[in-house]
């Protein structure tokens, strides 16, 4: 017969057993599984190495564009201060002396207007008081508050 000890040894032989098959398919699973993932590793970088080239690519294209629009800009600046210097230029190279023409001319229309009409000069005078013009005759008079 069989005796407690060998019925011992055979029940640990037979959970060892149990033991290594769950472990070895465990194991196999895993195996699997680690497969899998090397396999979407790899065609992940397959995919991201292009895509991250065409990003540089376009970030170096991005910079040119950048450095052409700063030279622009940087032109425009330059224009824009010449004009400036041109316009203050002419305006103090002709400026006084246009604005003495045009008064001068003013006043020989004014004179030659005066003549025509037969009034003296001093009679035809008119003040400029807040955008509209008033008579002489009406220039001494105010309104009382």
């Amino acid at each position: 017969m069989v005796s407690g000890g060998e019925v011992a040894g055979i029940l640990v032989a037979v959970f060892w057993a149990i033991l290594v098959s769950f472990l070895a398919v465990a194991l196999a699973r895993l195996a699997q599984t680690l497969r899998a993932t090397t396999k979407l590793v790899a065609d992940v970088t397959d995919q991201a190495v292009p895509l991250l080239a065409d990003a540089s690519a376009a970030v170096r294209s991005a910079q040119t564009q950048i450095d052409r629009v700063d030279a622009i800009a940087t032109d425009v600046q330059e224009v824009t201060s010449n004009a400036s210097a041109l316009s203050t230029t002419v305006a103090s190279t002709f400026g006084g002396p246009l604005v003495k023409v045009a008064a001068f001319g003013y006043g020989v229309r004014r004179a030659l207007g005066a003549r025509r009409e037969d009034v003296p000069v001093k009679e035809s005078r008119r003040t400029v008081i807040v955008g509209r013009t008033v008579p002489a005759a009406r220039r001494g008079k105010r309104k009382k508050d």
